[in-house]
C-alpha cells in the first residue's frame, strides 16, 4: 500500500501515525508499505535528498545507488516512479551496468546491442 509517511506540517501527519497505521493495515493483511515523503499538501517545503532509507521512491535514479540501498540493509527493495518514466528500460540498463545477466523481453532480443 502506499502512504505518505508525513505531510511536512506542524501537527499534521507525523511518520509515528504512519508507523500506527502499519500496524492496522498489517493486521489486514498489507504486507509491504510504499512510502512517500510528502507532496500532498500544496506550498510545503519538502526536505529531499536521494538514497532515502525506505522501500519506496526517492530521487533513486541510479543503479548502484539503488544496489547500495539493498545491499546496505536500508531498504528491502527499491521501487522507482519519475526514473521509470523517463526511462521504462531501466531495470535492463541497470542490470547491464551492475554486470547482472537478466533475460531480455523476447520483442526487445534485437535491440540488446
Amino acid at each position: 500500500m502506499r502512504v505518505s509517511a508525513t505531510d511536512w506540517v506542524e501537527g499534521g501527519w507525523t511518520v509515528d501515525d504512519t508507523v500506527a497505521l502499519a500496524r492496522l493495515l498489517r493486521a489486514d493483511g498489507v504486507d509491504l508499505l510504499d512510502c512517500s515523503s510528502g507532496g500532498a499538501v500544496p506550498g510545503v517545503r519538502v526536505p529531499a535528498g536521494p538514497g532515502l532509507p525506505t522501500a519506496a521512491v526517492g530521487l533513486i535514479t541510479d543503479p548502484a545507488q539503488a544496489d547500495a540501498i539493498v545491499r546496505a540493509g536500508d531498504a528491502d527493495l527499491v521501487l522507482l516512479a519519475r526514473e521509470l518514466l523517463r526511462d521504462p528500460h531501466w531495470p535492463l540498463r541497470a542490470a547491464r551496468t551492475l554486470g547482472v545477466e537478466v533475460p531480455w523481453p523476447s520483442p526487445y532480443e534485437r535491440a540488446k546491442g
